[in-house]
């Protein structure tokens, strides 16, 4: 968890959606200091809730059920590719194909 900071180094969105498991205060100073906006559900023990943008949070799930429907292509889930440019070019295609499907 300590490093997932390290994740948005390098990228200036506007939003980061996490689940719960991301709702520390280290990570969200951290997009703070990006200039995002963190869109993680708060954990129901924490003392100091912070907001959630609900319409955006909602947006997780649609990300959630595109990155189930790239684990059915058996090559992307078991990486059988050891180059990262093959791999990452049988990714593209196997979205192109889940975009396609609907």
């Amino acid at each position: 968890m300590l490093r997932a900071a390290e994740l948005i180094e390098g990228f200036e969105p506007g939003w980061v959606i996490a689940d719960m498991a991301y709702d520390a205060d280290h990570f969200h100073e951290a997009i703070e200091r990006t200039g995002a906006e963190s869109v993680i559900k708060p954990r129901h023990n924490r003392v100091e809730v912070r907001t959630l943008h609900q319409a955006i949070y909602k947006q997780r799930n649609l990300i959630e059920r595109f990155f189930s429907k790239l684990k059915h292509f058996r090559r992307v889930a078991t990486r059988y590719d050891k180059l990262l440019a093959n791999f990452m070019g049988f990714v593209t295609i196997a979205a192109i194909a889940v975009t396609i499907r609907g």
